[in-house]
């Protein structure tokens, strides 16, 4: 016996329906690209998203196609989204600071047939475009006075494109499993992969992300996206803060410590997220000015690990509370965050500050355990490290047009990270699986740099570890064993790498060694580099 209520189905742009009908006031503001602060309404946003649908109809686009995006955190890039998703078409998020080949491969590989590019990155695109041979038009996110000339096939200004049409359209409907997004993990091991989001996951996540234990969003909250829309979703704060009917500040390019400060105070910002580096840079502003955060009351930090210095600085210098957050591309990313709980009631503060620099507990939608080698679980006491497995709702099962198994036998997701979990839920990573860097917020693969550096000419082999940084979290150190009689430095490394490699690839160092350990099945054994090189210190 089935339920008797109706069959309505979990659509993404409903999202901002449900915003520009129940909350038409509330404010959208940008610092645009072009540099002058923008205002909108989510009503505004919602009648500019319906425009845009029906102009990527007038394109022919259809069900199911996709349509990707190039653009920093801006009202326009919101628009966008939720146009290609009442459509029925697929929003395809591209990464900027990927290199060159990898914008290749996933624009082809995805089968891109138009594209939102903001005025930033035309240079980077016009570079290209004879590459990216299914992208048929280029619409450029800016107004015909700021139109540049380009040698994109069919470049338009988006605003000249939108108002070349009204809003009188009616949202597409179709199976909630219907495919969404599209976001590619940044290439750990070999090419990147494909998630494919589906409306019903995009949605589950949002309100997810919406529980009070994770950023309990309200319609009172002014919430500013740092973390960048082509990071996974902007960890679905496009989705769940104009559900819950917030303001929302988007800060375009801005992303350096006195444009951030700017808009947290002239909008009272109270709620945020991004990456450790991004804070370090606000924070760095704030103790070179003196200033305060009189408004803001909680900040996120996730896409790497965040510095036990930093959850005191924005504790106790400042009072706002930091919760750490971890996810993944394949999670639409949100995992797990680090709001305290009643049981941590009891704790002294110096405890507490501790607790808070695990990667936290699962909310509602999540679930996780931890495995051993041979598959069997493993106790939840906060000692026992495994590997690190997850499912629910919001988890990828495969990825795009590639055949691969992703899931064990019982359905659940590798993470490829060893971790440990507390009795109290929260979770702690300890060491990864694949040996990726992550600098910034964004992925590093030790393993393509190791397989470039090795073409060198004098090297024989190469080893990379990340090691800390204090502006960055983490940088790569190159560890080069020459070829015998090989006299090769550390300026001729580094320039056979550059244009090979992405240049926030490059490693910060490079040291050479007379041997490269290794495991007994060959393998580099980086567990023994990084405890030979925990001391040394970066020269920038």
């Amino acid at each position: 016996m089935f339920g008797l209520m109706q069959d309505y189905p979990l659509l993404a742009h409903t999202i901002i329906d449900h915003a520009g009908l129940n909350h038409a006031e509330r404010e959208m503001v940008t610092r645009g690209v072009e540099g002058p602060i923008r205002r909108t309404t989510l009503a505004e946003v919602r009648t500019r998203s319906l425009k845009v649908a029906k102009a990527l109809e007038q394109e022919g686009v259809k069900l199911g196609d996709r349509i990707a995006t190039m653009a920093w955190n801006t009202e326009r890039h919101v628009e966008a989204w939720f146009g290609i998703l009442g459509n029925g078409a697929i929003y395809h998020t591209l990464n900027p600071r990927l290199f060159a080949e990898q914008i290749d491969y996933i624009v082809n590989h995805a089968e891109d047939e138009i594209m939102f590019v903001d005025l930033t990155f035309v240079p980077l695109l016009e570079a290209l475009q004879s590459r990216l041979g299914t992208v048929r038009k280029y619409i450029v996110m800016t107004d015909g006075a700021n139109m540049p000339e380009t040698s994109l096939p069919g470049a338009v200004a988006y605003e000249d494109w939108i108002d070349a049409v009204d809003d009188d359209f009616e949202w597409k409907s179709f199976d909630e499993n219907t495919a969404a997004g599209l976001c590619y993990t940044s290439g750990t091991t070999g090419n990147p992969k494909g998630v494919l989001y589906s409306h019903r996951s995009n949605v589950l996540h949002g309100l997810m992300v919406n529980q009070p234990d994770v950023f309990g969003l309200k319609s009172e909250d002014n919430i500013m996206a740092i973390v960048p829309m082509f990071h996974a979703n902007a960890w679905a704060l496009s989705f769940a803060a104009p559900a819950a009917g917030a303001k929302m500040v988007m800060p375009g390019p801005g992303m350096d410590g006195a444009s951030i400060y700017e808009l947290l105070e002239t909008e009272k910002v109270n709620c945020t997220a991004a990456v450790p580096t991004v804070w370090l840079g606000l924070l760095q502003y704030l103790e070179e000015t003196g200033k305060k955060l009189p408004y803001l009351e909680k900040v996120v930090v996730g896409g790497a690990a965040c510095p036990p210095m930093m959850i005191r600085k924005f504790e106790l210098d400042y009072g706002v509370e930091l919760i750490h957050g971890w996810g993944m591309t394949e999670m639409s990313p949100l995992g797990t965050t680090g709001k305290m709980k009643n049981a941590t009631a009891s704790l002294d503060q110096e405890a507490r500050l501790k607790l808070k620099e695990k990667q936290g507990r699962t909310p509602f939608l999540v679930e996780m355990k931890l495995v051993d080698d041979e598959g069997n679980d493993l106790p939840r006491d906060g000692k026992t490290s495994g590997h690190l497995l997850v499912k629910g709702p919001c988890v990828s099962k495969g990825y795009y047009r590639l055949d691969e198994q992703t899931l064990t036998d019982d359905g659940w997701f590798d993470t490829g990270d060893i971790a440990n979990i507390d009795p109290l839920g929260y979770m702690q990573i300890t060491d990864r699986d694949k040996d990726v860097i992550k600098s910034g917020g964004e992925w590093i693969s030790s393993i393509d740099i190791e397989n470039t550096a090795v073409g060198c000419e004098g090297v024989a082999e190469a080893a990379v570890i990340g090691l800390p940084h204090p502006k960055w979290t983490e940088r790569p150190l190159l560890i080069i064993m020459r070829d015998p009689g090989s006299e090769v430095d550390a300026e001729t490394v580094l320039a056979y790498l550059d244009g090979k490699i992405a240049k926030w690839w490059m490693p910060d160092d490079v040291v050479f060694v007379d041997e490269i350990p290794h495991t007994a099945t060959g393998k580099i054994q980086k567990m023994d580099l990084r405890e030979q090189f925990k001391d040394f210190e970066f020269s920038n």
